[in-house]
């Protein structure tokens, strides 16, 4: 998913994760964000910002691809990933530590700048804590066709929240079934929000380009 203006964020598993990090854990790179990328026309050095909704592997990966980028984080995200909770695996293990450390060396290069818990980081672009992730955060986007709501892992799948059924990875089940309301309340309508990982997606947004059937235009909802 792209951004007007040479922004980017990490929206699905496919997507963000980088292809080493994927081979490990036995997950297949559908389309590497480079390629995904220029088929529309953006060169992935090029890009200015980057929003990181959290820092699980699959939304966190391909930092090489963004080298002039800063990077737009929660504050309460990277405490969460380089903290006390990071000695458990039940929940360290959707991290992995090489994408952790790169985002320590952004900080020390100031190539990250830290939010809490929203800000407006262009016109019509803003972003949101809602937690369930440690820091996870939502992004809202204003288009010609209403507002657009990135529900990363907010929700997985439409399902999470047409069936108010959470996805059963989260630090803390509050925060999930607050942050669906959120969302319902900063986008247009249930049509406007993106759940992170549904491929549903792709039938429920018009095409991109009409020539790749896999990237959409997520200002153009369907329903």
């Amino acid at each position: 998913m792209t951004l007007p203006c040479r922004w980017t964020t990490s929206f699905g598993q496919s997507s963000a994760r980088s292809a080493p990090t994927g081979d490990k854990r036995g997950r297949s790179v559908v389309r590497p964000v480079d390629d995904g990328l220029a088929a529309i026309g953006i060169d992935h050095a090029s890009v200015n910002d980057v929003i990181i909704s959290h820092m699980h592997y699959d939304h966190c990966g391909n930092h090489h691809l963004f080298p002039n980028a800063t990077f737009h984080l929660q504050d309460a995200e990277m405490e969460f990933a380089t903290g006390r909770c990071m000695c458990h695996h039940a929940m360290s293990h959707p991290f992995e530590v090489e994408d952790v450390t790169t985002m320590v060396r952004r900080v020390y290069n100031g190539k990250v700048c830290f939010h809490d818990p929203e800000s407006e980081i262009a016109p019509g672009i803003t972003l949101h804590k809602v937690g369930g992730h440690g820091g996870l955060q939502v992004v809202r986007v204003e288009t010609d066709n209403g507002a657009v709501g990135i529900a990363s892992d907010a929700a997985h799948f439409y399902a999470n929240m047409e069936r108010q059924k959470p996805f059963p990875v989260f630090d803390r089940l509050s925060d999930v079934i607050l942050g669906v309301e959120r969302m319902k309340r900063l986008a247009s309508s249930p049509a406007h929000i993106v759940p992170g990982h549904d491929p549903l997606v792709l039938k429920r947004f018009a095409r991109s380009h009409q020539n790749v059937e896999d990237i959409v235009a997520l200002a153009h909802p369907l329903g």
